[in-house]
């Protein structure tokens, strides 16, 4: 008999240090109202020099665990989404799990870019669909600012830091995930990528540094042209329709581009979770994180059918609906309360 996965806890965390548009101004030529205007983003969260995407993931664990009621040694399986591993090897899960002390979970990362909170999910409905496993976190971290170079603002006013998790728990009720839409087109990567020093020397920047390569026009198209149409898709295939959905939240990468896929779907305004203002674009956490504070808002109810969406490197896209029936009942685990008066 086929198991579906619930959504029993999540949790996140955003570093305390925040950054502002006015504080971008002194660093290079720009200002507050070229960022807002272009891309909806106010502020950004920071991580320290001693905070690595393992440290937030953990953070985000321990509170997504502790609304599921488990205990780190109840996991089976840790997903981590990622493309700021603290090291190229061993991968950032592992060293979550170390952190967590779930030994007898298996661990590994995902790179997907900005779709990997939703690919992690897709993996995990698939672990637990076949019984294979019962206990499934879901990591979505990056720590994207400690590669930046802070002169470039085609990269550094768009990202910012975070941690968002979910615990997915066997049932044999339909609930959780009801529906997955994934993909990549390869042919495109060279839009948003980072080169390696594992990779061609010939293409290592003259200080040894890798930086990201951005096309901000390109992925701007790319997204607007997906988003809405792969959205649609995961609705279909749950064998509903857009009137079902209570809540969408997109990939939080740039408002404009939010609102492009809205116009092509068609959802009521207060159906759509935007808070890209308060953390600009937290690659593969902006999904997990806007879906805590959704829960924290009161903007989701048991029983609620969630769209969630997401774009990035890859070119990869990857959307899901799930159906929110939380058990047990407990308030989730969102930022501490001094992260949050620092955001607001």
């Amino acid at each position: 008999m086929r198991k579906y996965a619930r959504v029993t806890g999540i949790g996140m965390y955003a570093p305390e240090r925040v950054m502002t548009n006015f504080e971008l101004e002194k660093l290079m030529d720009t200002s507050d109202e070229w960022i807002t205007t272009r891309t909806g983003i106010k502020r950004r969260h920071v991580a320290g020099d001693d905070e690595a995407s393992s440290n937030l993931a953990t953070k985000a664990s321990l509170r997504a665990l502790e609304m599921a009621g488990l205990d780190p040694d109840d996991l089976d399986m840790i997903i981590n989404a990622t493309v700021t591993a603290d090291k190229y090897f061993p991968a950032c899960g592992c060293m979550v799990q170390a952190a967590l002390g779930a030994h007898k979970a298996a661990a590994f990362d995902v790179n997907a870019g900005c779709s990997g909170f939703v690919y992690a999910l897709s993996i995990a409905d698939q672990f637990i669909a076949s019984g294979t496993y019962k206990n499934i976190l879901c990591i979505g971290v990056e720590t994207l600012t400690h590669g930046f170079d802070w002169q470039d603002r085609n990269t550094n006013v768009l990202f910012g830091d975070g941690a968002g998790a979910a615990v997915l728990q066997a049932t044999d009720e339909c609930t959780g995930p009801l529906s997955f839409v994934i993909g990549s087109d390869g042919s495109h990567g060279h839009y948003l990528s980072m080169s390696s020093l594992f990779g061609r020397p010939a293409e290592w920047p003259a200080n040894g540094r890798p930086r990201a390569v951005f096309n901000g026009p390109e992925i701007f198209k790319f997204a607007v042209t997906t988003m809405g149409k792969v959205a649609k898709q995961a609705v279909d295939q749950a064998g509903l329709s857009l009137s079902d959905i209570d809540l969408f939240i997109p990939h939080q990468a740039n408002l404009r581009i939010i609102q492009a896929a809205n116009k092509y779907l068609g959802m009521p305004a207060e159906k759509v979770f935007i808070n890209v203002q308060e953390y600009g674009n937290t690659s593969a956490a902006s999904i997990p994180i806007a879906l805590c504070e959704a829960v924290e808002q009161g903007l989701v109810h048991d029983g609620d059918k969630i769209l969630m969406v997401a774009f990035g490197a890859g070119l990869s896209w990857g959307a899901t609906v799930v159906q929110w029936n939380p058990t047990p009942s407990k308030e989730p685990a969102g930022a501490n309360q001094e992260t949050y008066a620092i955001a607001r």
